[in-house]
Parts: C-alpha cells; sequence; structure tokens
C-alpha cells in the first residue's frame, strides 16, 4: 500500500486528469478501450488521489479521508439558492 500512496503523492495533476477521462468514458485518449479491470484500477487511484490532494465539499464527491460526501437537501438548495440554471425571455419561447 505503501507504493501507492507514494505513486498518488508523485502524481502530476494531467496525469489525474487523463485518469479521470478514462475511467468515465471507458476508453484511453487514443480510443483503446479499457479492459474491466484497469477500468476498476483507473477509478480506485482516481478516488485515492482526490481524497488525499483535492480538497472537495460538492455532494457526491470523495473527501479527505476518502469519504463521500453527502449533502442533505438543505444543505443542497443553500447552494443553488439564487443561481438559476437557465433564464428564457417570453419571446425566446
Amino acid at each position: 500500500m505503501n507504493d501507492i500512496n507514494k505513486v498518488i503523492d508523485e502524481m502530476p495533476e494531467e496525469v489525474y486528469l487523463r485518469l479521470l477521462s478514462a475511467s468515465e468514458l471507458g476508453k484511453w485518449d487514443d480510443g483503446t478501450v479499457l479492459t474491466q479491470p484497469q477500468r476498476e484500477s483507473t477509478l480506485q487511484v482516481v478516488m485515492l488521489y482526490q481524497a488525499r490532494k483535492l480538497q472537495q465539499t460538492e455532494h457526491f464527491t470523495i473527501g479527505a479521508g476518502g469519504n463521500i460526501n453527502e449533502l442533505s437537501k438543505s444543505e443542497l438548495k443553500k447552494q443553488f439558492k439564487g443561481d438559476p440554471i437557465a433564464e428564457f425571455k417570453e419571446a425566446d419561447l
């Protein structure tokens, strides 16, 4: 386990972003599809990186210590209060 900690500690953000993209899309930048074991390993590395190096507080992200951040309904409402998703003028409809 110490080896993976060292890898995470020394991993450049660019590598993390490429792994994140691969785990989300299921394929590498060149279009090669990840095997199931590759996808699982990639996702584990991404989650470890997020837990150790990113200070995420958004809903359903990996927070410090590897815990999933789960915001309550009232916290989510407060977070998005006043920020409209989209605005339309009557003429646009």
